[in-house]
């Protein structure tokens, strides 16, 4: 069986082992959406993973979802990010971009603009702004004429990534979020070639990603994505079919992987899986849910045919995750009270393991 901890060949980049750093939000950019000194040490500090995603950026100011999060959108927060991935890279690591348009997750009171989305249909829940949690608000529905500049905002900011140092980028397709929201058949509700069938809702996904290739190139892009997850009230009929035409249209890019959360039935997995004829990247634990995925779980989806394994939370407790697998240490618990407070406590400040005396 594939070992967690053998190197891995993805696009242009030689990974040391197999274990992906997922993408998580923690809000500790400065104003303007810059990226600090923090979060420089942050990433650094875990870059003994074979990959490091990191946490949503926003590929445009009406993209952005939460108060506190970086951007990629203009020419200082490039060069913020530049000692970010400087950072990684000198610690012997690599590092995508996550490019996260919030759509409809989102609110004035943060960006200043009123948010949009497929259609004028709000999220279901409070969405975070700089006063503390609102009711998302009803989006702007989207004219035709305008949703190609949302798709290419990820294309533009592809670029800045690696004008910023990243690797390569991965697109974030998942939660409920703007690309999840054109998949959609409740948040998307048109009647132009973005809506109703599956070839329509699909469509702004596969532009999103064609668009971003044809700027950083197939084998620097990547996607995540999160079959039937239902976050922020987004729901989708018809799912395996969905993904597997979906998978179908990315195929043809030959991008450098997908990365798939584990939020719909183990059969729906496995199956698209099979669709998908690249490079694996698994979640194996449903995203805030109960339990943390761990090595059982990641060997689990190495012998279903997943390439890489991507792990959340326990990496955010655990800076040296990597190491503490390998050796079969216990993880750290993580303190959920400091995920979004934002300063260095419960931040930078895990220890790596120690062994007893």
């Amino acid at each position: 069986m594939t070992d967690l901890f053998s190197g891995f060949r993805l696009g242009d980049l030689s990974l040391p082992n197999r274990i992906v750093m997922a993408p998580m939000t923690r809000v500790r950019a400065a104003a303007g959406g810059l990226a600090t000194a923090s979060m420089a040490a942050y990433y650094a500090q875990r870059a003994s993973a074979g990959l490091i995603i990191s946490e949503g950026v926003q590929p445009s100011l009406i993209g952005q979802s939460n108060p506190g999060t970086p951007g990629l959108h203009d020419d200082a927060q490039v060069a913020s990010w530049r000692p970010v991935t400087g950072a990684v890279h000198t610690n012997g690591g690599r590092i995508f971009a996550q490019l996260m348009h919030g759509g409809r997750v989102s609110h004035p009171d943060t960006t200043g603009h009123r948010p949009v989305g497929p259609s004028a249909v709000a999220a279901v829940g409070e969405v975070f702004t700089p006063t503390g949690p609102q009711p998302a608000p009803v989006p702007r529905e989207l004219p035709l004429e305008e949703i190609g500049q949302h798709a290419e905002a990820y294309a533009s900011a592809g670029r800045r990534a690696l004008a910023a140092g990243f690797d390569g980028v991965e697109l974030h397709g998942a939660n409920g979020y703007l690309i999840s929201q054109f998949l959609s058949s409740n948040a998307n509700l048109r009647t132009d070639r973005y809506g109703g069938s599956i070839a329509n809702r699909i469509r702004f996904a596969v532009e999103a990603v064609e668009a971003t290739v044809q700027a950083v190139g197939a084998r620097r892009t990547g996607i995540r994505l999160s079959p039937g997850a239902g976050f922020w009230g987004v729901e989708e009929s018809g799912v395996p079919g969905l993904y597997t035409a979906l998978l179908g249209e990315l195929a043809g890019l030959e991008i450098a992987y997908v990365h798939l959360e584990a939020t719909a039935d183990r059969d729906v997995l496995i199956a698209l899986r099979r669709a998908w004829p690249g490079v694996l990247i698994m979640n194996p634990s449903l995203p805030m849910g109960p339990k943390q995925a761990g090595l059982t779980e990641a060997r689990e989806w190495l012998g279903l045919g997943a390439e890489l394994i991507s792990f959340g939370r326990a990496f955010v407790a655990n800076p040296d995750l990597v190491e503490r697998l390998r050796i079969g240490a216990s993880l750290a618990p993580v303190d959920e009270a400091t995920f979004y407070q934002g300063g260095d406590a419960g931040y930078l400040t895990y220890p790596p393991y120690r062994h007893a005396a």
